[in-house]
């Protein structure tokens, strides 16, 4: 809400950022505080969560919050996320697995319905949205438009090749592709050091997601689990989104590629979310 103060600046079209003293994107707030609420509140609520009432509770919680983020700050990416995170640490405390599916049946329909009567109308009658999932789904057709971004980070993708043009050779990020730094910067990695280089980076976040998960089963209590559950969630999610961008599987969403796209508040929570999983890791009793 104190985006919509003085103290809420706008950048590049988007109003998603507070000046106070440094700039803070409050979504970023959003996500660690969802964790460390939902981690709190799932311990109390016990037994409680296998109740049909204590399920829909949790799940309701980070509504109101990916209403805000979404409608205030236009910011719908991130508003997908923080559900994420939710929906994923829901998963794990809850022992019936059937609700999840039914779910996520519902979205996925509902999503293939609305992709299929956003293709009927004409493009004039869309907004940014609905003009990204065309896009999407025909870059070449809109290339000097909305397609313009996905076209040109396929076109670094493929100069790459396997072994890449070399550290620092990139000719995408000299003003032709947008917003390289952030969004893209998959794209340039793939650009500079190949297929070998993107394999790369996703076998490492594979590897930070395993280590995660080692941590969450051996955690002392169910609370550290959750914590550590979270951080994985969010970590995974907005990786999996980043590169899918990219490689323009689904629409363009302006998801950053966690501790290695350029953004300061992004970066210190996602350090301090790492913070919190190591000290759940520090609790763990190694038996000799």
């Amino acid at each position: 809400l104190l985006v919509l103060t003085p103290l809420g600046y706008e950048a590049n079209g988007a109003r998603r950022w507070l000046r106070v003293g440094i700039s803070i994107q409050p979504a970023e707030i959003a996500k660690l505080a969802m964790i460390l609420f939902l981690a709190s509140f799932i311990c109390k609520l016990g037994k409680g969560i296998r109740s049909r009432k204590g399920f829909l509770l949790v799940l309701g919680i980070p509504l109101p919050i990916c209403a805000l983020v979404w409608f205030i700050t236009e910011n719908m990416s991130s508003a997908i996320i923080i559900f994420g995170i939710a929906f994923l640490m829901l998963f794990v405390a809850s022992p019936d697995y059937k609700p999840f599916v039914i779910i996520g049946s519902l979205g996925v329909a509902v999503v293939a319905v609305a992709v299929f009567a956003l293709t009927q109308l004409d493009a004039s009658q869309l907004g940014v949205r609905g003009a990204r999932i065309l896009a999407w789904l025909d870059p070449e057709a809109y290339a000097s438009g909305k397609g313009f971004q996905t076209l040109q980070a396929l076109y670094a993708i493929g100069s790459g090749g396997i072994f890449g043009k070399g550290l620092g050779q990139s000719m995408q990020k000299l003003g032709f592709l947008p917003e390289t730094q952030n969004d893209m910067i998959f794209s340039i990695v793939c650009e500079e050091l190949g297929l070998f280089g993107g394999i790369a980076i996703i076998l490492m976040f594979l590897l930070l997601i395993w280590r995660f998960m080692i941590i969450a089963n051996n955690a002392s209590d169910l609370f550290g689990a959750l914590l550590v559950v979270g951080v994985l969630g969010h970590i995974a999610i907005q990786v999996i989104l980043n590169i899918a961008v990219v490689t323009n599987t689904i629409p363009n969403t302006g998801i950053t590629l966690p501790f290695i796209s350029y953004g300061g508040t992004s970066a210190a929570f996602l350090l301090a979310e790492m913070g919190l999983a190591l000290s759940v890791s520090r609790q763990i009793k190694v038996i000799k």
